[in-house]
């Protein structure tokens, strides 16, 4: 039987669709196949409203109780929802059961995975969830459940059980100053509802709140959370639902505690660093300082315009800051009035000292006036004259490389500075050879020396002009001390701060 063109040119084109519609069919499922080796791992089980995930960050790889803290929450339920989440691959390696509910979750980012893998919330789908510590025993079923019921009725936004251990929570009050770089700590005025607490707790708290703050789950878990909570104006109730410690609790050894504290205290500083807290308040008043010092370069980059990176970010200036200036300000004076150097609150420095007793809270240097013809007396600006001099506190005295006058920085590292000005009379007015593109650098006449008048600075007495308040008329105008400003208020004004 010979076939005719038109069926051959059938034929040829149903095989054709046939191959086409293999070629698709195979593309399809090699996706489908390569989408699933990709994906992270979701706990796909539908959920009642109370359903609570156990997530376990708050542990120390060389020494932890997970496998008896992940064991226990099982022995109650053994369908339970629970994520490890860790930076990296703990070692030695968790011997986590082999179940689909318990997950490990590795927080940094790797080469092999989808942005997704490192993202602990892709592994969650309940409402709730659990932080829980190391060393924690479920006590009996349904405890998580019972604390996210609590949660459903009540304004606070977390609940907190205590774990029986030496350590019980303690519950506090924190404010949190974004703009000046502070936390401070203080008894709760309404216990159970607390700002933060302090010891060993299980807390529960919405899923979308959670993943909603900037770090989530950043270490020691306990100083992030309520950092991050409590600057929302978030509460957390703290119940009588207290959960039992592990049999085996970890850190048992001296060694290991040692260890464990060294680097959390590590943590806790980076933590704290990037959080932008310069100055922490603890309950006590005990108080620590985590920013610049003479070792470190100051807090913030080279100042363009008068204007400070910090105001853009809606900041003041870090506390830090503030007293590094305040100690140069003190040590420069005491050296100034020990040589018999005339000098004079200048500028905004002036300003701050009439309006504060203290330097400008988004101040970045101390202006100081002298008369040149005393610059002989002093040693320091003799030799900073020809070169830099360091004195025996670390202090750096140097001429301004943006004109004739001097500048005194907090250390070789750490610029931060007092500027001083060299003033001469001229015809009974105040002059000087470098002149700067600021509204309050102008002449002015000398009376306002004659005498000179103590004023409260920085936490010292000061010289300061006489009839000060007409002085900063002249320099900054009418109203100056009563309708603060920044520095520059074309570029950022204090009323568009926020």
């Amino acid at each position: 039987m010979r076939l005719t063109r038109c069926q051959v040119a059938l034929a040829a084109a149903i095989t054709l669709n046939l191959l086409v519609f293999f070629y698709v069919s195979r593309l399809q499922q090699q996706r489908r196949r390569g989408s699933r080796a990709i994906r992270p791992p979701r706990l796909s089980h539908s959920a009642p409203d109370s359903r609570v995930t156990v997530l376990i960050r708050e542990f120390e790889a060389f020494d932890n109780a997970v496998p008896e803290v992940v064991a226990s929450f099982l022995h109650h339920d053994p369908t339970q929802p629970i994520v490890v989440a860790a930076d990296t691959l703990p070692y030695p390696p968790l011997a986590l059961p082999a179940v689909p509910n318990v997950r490990l979750a590795l927080l940094h980012p790797s080469l092999d995975q989808p942005a997704a893998a490192s993202q602990p919330e892709t592994y969650v789908d309940t409402e709730f969830v659990a932080l829980v510590p190391d060393g924690t025993r479920a006590e009996s079923p349904g405890q998580l459940q019972r604390m996210a019921e609590e949660l459903k009725n009540t304004h606070a936004r977390l609940v907190a059980s205590p774990v029986a251990t030496a350590n019980p929570p303690h519950c506090m009050a924190l404010e949190v100053n974004l703009r000046e770089w502070t936390a401070s700590y203080g008894p709760a005025p309404d216990p159970p509802f607390c700002d933060a607490l302090d010891g060993e707790v299980v807390v529960v708290v919405r899923t979308r709140d959670l993943f909603n703050l900037s770090l989530p789950l950043a270490r020691p878990m306990s100083t992030s959370l309520f950092l991050q909570t409590s600057v929302r104006g978030w509460s957390v109730r703290l119940l009588d639902l207290p959960f039992a410690p592990a049999r085996q609790p970890p850190l048992a050894t001296a060694h290991a505690r040692w260890k464990a504290e060294k680097e959390g205290r590590v943590r806790r500083d980076a933590l704290l660093r990037t959080l932008g807290m310069r100055l922490v308040s603890w309950e006590g008043g005990r108080q620590e300082w985590f920013g610049c010092g003479k070792e470190t370069a100051r807090c913030f980059d080279t100042v363009v315009g008068d204007t400070p990176s910090y105001l853009y970010e809606g900041r003041w200036t870090p506390p830090c800051c503030l007293q590094a200036l305040r100690e140069t300000a003190r040590h420069v004076i005491g050296v100034l009035e020990a040589a018999r150097v005339r000098y004079w609150l200048e500028g905004g420095s002036l300003l701050g000292a009439v309006r504060h007793g203290d330097i400008i809270p988004w101040d970045y240097d101390v202006d100081l006036g002298i008369y040149l013809e005393d610059v002989a007396n002093c040693e320091q600006l003799r030799g900073a004259e020809v070169g830099s001099v360091v004195d025996e506190r670390g202090f750096v005295w140097e001429k301004a490389v943006e004109g004739d006058f001097f500048r005194v920085q907090y250390s070789e590292t750490n610029h931060l500075h007092v500027d001083l000005w060299p003033f001469y009379p001229r015809n009974g007015v105040m002059t000087k050879d470098t002149w700067l593109d600021h509204r309050q650098d102008v002449e002015f006449p000398e009376h306002f020396l004659h005498p000179l008048v103590p004023l409260q600075f920085a936490g010292f007495l000061a010289q300061a002009p006489n009839n000060y308040r007409r002085f900063l008329e002249l320099k900054f105008g009418p109203g100056a001390i009563e309708n603060p400003e920044y520095p520059n208020p074309a570029l950022k004004s204090l009323a568009g701060s926020g």
